[in-house]
């Protein structure tokens, strides 16, 4: 199984996307920002687009099994987990029902009871393979947008 996440929504502050699986489940991400290939600063920057391989093993951190997401360049220990703010990121991917207002996630664990079920699944099904694909695609413009 392969999840998609494409991230649609960047600032100065945090990364959106939306995380979506072959089922068609669908739901958000939250990240860190990206930042230009090779600069990194700890716990505070998206892990770089690619197709990376999920497994599930227990978190040191949040003392659960979770989903870690293995492979990636100049980073350890990525998790997809649920949280709220970007401040709760530290690197990871972050997953909620919905955005809200303020730059957050919105019912967080709900959707990640959702993401673990089917990457466990994927995990113990004949396959035994689950990837993830982080995609952020370039949006070009020469015109600016003003709210109305």
């Amino acid at each position: 199984m392969n999840i998609l996440v494409v991230r649609d929504d960047g600032n100065d502050r945090r990364t959106f996307g939306t995380m979506t699986f072959p089922d068609g489940y669908v739901c958000q991400t939250l990240e860190d920002v990206v930042r230009p290939d090779g600069v990194k600063v700890v716990h505070e920057t998206a892990i770089p687009a690619g197709t990376y391989p999920v497994t599930v093993t227990m978190s040191r951190r949040f003392g659960i099994m979770l989903p870690l997401i293995s492979g990636v360049n100049m980073y350890e220990g990525v998790r997809i987990h649920a949280g709220n703010r970007v401040s709760d990121t530290s690197g990871c991917l972050l997953v909620g029902v919905e955005r809200g207002a303020y730059d957050n996630l919105v019912h967080s664990r709900v959707a990640m009871a959702q993401v673990q079920k089917r990457i466990a699944d994927a995990l113990v099904s004949p396959s035994g393979v689950c990837t993830i694909t982080i995609t952020q695609p370039r949006v070009e413009t020469t015109e600016t947008f003003r709210a109305a």
